[in-house]
């Protein structure tokens, strides 16, 4: 059965501020995007998905420190089917490896 996003959810981004922003609008696709300071609307269909961040203290390993950005995700009036496609590029495109 295929992953279906809830309609609101949070995550911890393993990335800084201006990682973000240079990141995001390439995982958002084609969708409009406006930024605003600490959010952002994407319009999505005939609905929209809104995303406010904030950093939190960096994750220690040991002598390694990972920055750390919380983000809620907030769709309003867009489908289950849409969200997923959305999702599944947007994660896809902030996935960060090694190797």
């Amino acid at each position: 059965m295929p992953f279906e996003p809830a309609e609101c959810f949070e995550r911890d981004m393993g990335c800084t501020e201006a990682e973000w922003l240079a990141w995001l609008p390439g995982a958002v696709g084609q969708a409009p995007l406006r930024l605003d300071r600490g959010q952002a609307q994407v319009e999505l269909g005939s609905g929209r998905l809104t995303l406010r961040w904030q950093a939190l203290p960096p994750r220690r390993i040991a002598l390694v420190q990972l920055p750390r950005l919380s983000v809620s995700f907030r769709f309003e009036g867009v489908e289950a089917r849409l969200r997923q496609a959305f999702m599944r590029h947007f994660d896809l495109y902030m996935q960060r490896g090694g190797g």
